[in-house]
């Protein structure tokens, strides 16, 4: 583990252009969220007081306004940041996997994608779907507190782990999405199937990892909050509003430094830790079926696959013959 530790910071460290755009952006929405709700706040208030409209008016207005913004937000993040934050997952798997350094890795990460992924819907989907096996084969390989529910104490604490196990798996998808990024595979579907499938080979390892790590950067963002708070209790001195800003400060860096840095460098670790464990497993038809009787999602994952497969190549009309597909071993 501490060498994937090691190794992963040193990809980290080559990918900062990708870091400094991730950023960037994280400022940009955090500025526009501050003038949107400041605006937003200010108008409402300029209303208020002049009694063209009442207090539930008012309240139901800011709730339609920010229920606005989340629709944009996600929307963007679906669109445009994972655009970028999957441009950032190609960069690191060709690191990983070939040990050199793309010249303009923010041109070779969107080119990456675009090549692998027509439009951004497409790679969401893949990546939904992922994570959705992920979680059922997780719930199914960590059931032990079926076996402790006579045991409260025991049960709580396992409800907690399993919390935070969901936590630390939503970063796999990531690795998986790696995965499909530098296998010689032209079928997509197939390719994240069998990331999957190597993932429930090596998942004690990948999970157990992934989770100590992510407690880690909790802790320090933690302890990050904690050190800006003087910043805060300074501006507090002055007036109430400057308080406020304060408080807006500390969340805004706290925010930054977390989605900017934390958030990417710990989603190095998973994608080198998983590439690299993964690099002597193969995929086999009886781990295929073992998720097959357990994951409605990774069966969903494999009948794309397979229908892909089959638009791609119809019968009788493949390009090396009527050759039958070989299944992974």
């Amino acid at each position: 583990m501490v060498l994937h530790f090691l190794k992963a910071t040193s990809v980290f460290l080559r990918t900062l252009p990708f870091v400094a755009l991730r950023i960037a952006v994280g400022i940009l929405f955090g500025l526009v969220t501050v003038v949107y709700f400041g605006i937003v706040g200010w108008l409402v208030l300029t209303l208020l007081d002049a009694g063209t409209v009442s207090g539930p008016i008012g309240a139901v207005g800011l709730l339609l306004a920010t229920l606005l913004f989340l629709a944009a937000m996600r929307f963007a993040r679906r669109y445009v940041l994972y655009m970028v934050a999957a441009g950032h997952v190609a960069v690191i798997a060709h690191i990983v996997e070939t040990g050199e350094t793309p010249r303009n890795q923010l041109a070779f990460g969107t080119g990456q994608v675009r090549s692998h992924f027509k439009e951004a819907n497409a790679l969401f989907v893949v990546d939904q779907l992922v994570k959705a096996a992920i979680r059922q084969f997780n719930n199914t390989a960590i059931s032990l507190s079926n076996l402790v529910s006579f045991v409260p104490t025991l049960k709580n604490i396992l409800t907690v782990l399993r919390k935070a196990i969901g936590l630390a798996a939503s970063y796999i998808d990531e690795a998986i999405i790696a995965y499909v990024f530098i296998a010689e595979e032209e079928n997509n579907w197939r390719a994240a199937r069998d990331g999957v499938v190597l993932y429930a080979k090596t998942w004690k390892s990948i999970l157990g990892s992934t989770l100590a790590i992510v407690l880690g950067m909790y802790a320090v963002a933690f302890g990050l909050l904690l050190a800006l708070t003087p910043l805060a209790a300074v501006f507090g001195s002055l007036s109430p509003t400057f308080e406020i800003l304060g408080w807006v400060a500390v969340a805004g860096i706290g925010l930054t430094v977390y989605l900017g840095v934390l958030r990417p460098w710990v989603k190095t670790v998973v994608i080198t830790t998983f590439l690299i464990e993964s690099r002597e497993v193969t995929p086999d038809s009886e781990t295929i079926e073992f998720l097959e009787r357990r994951s409605k999602k990774f069966r969903e994952l494999t009948a794309k696959a397979d229908a892909e497969e089959t638009e791609t190549y119809p019968t009788g009309d493949s390009s090396d013959g009527d050759v039958p597909r070989e299944e992974p071993t």
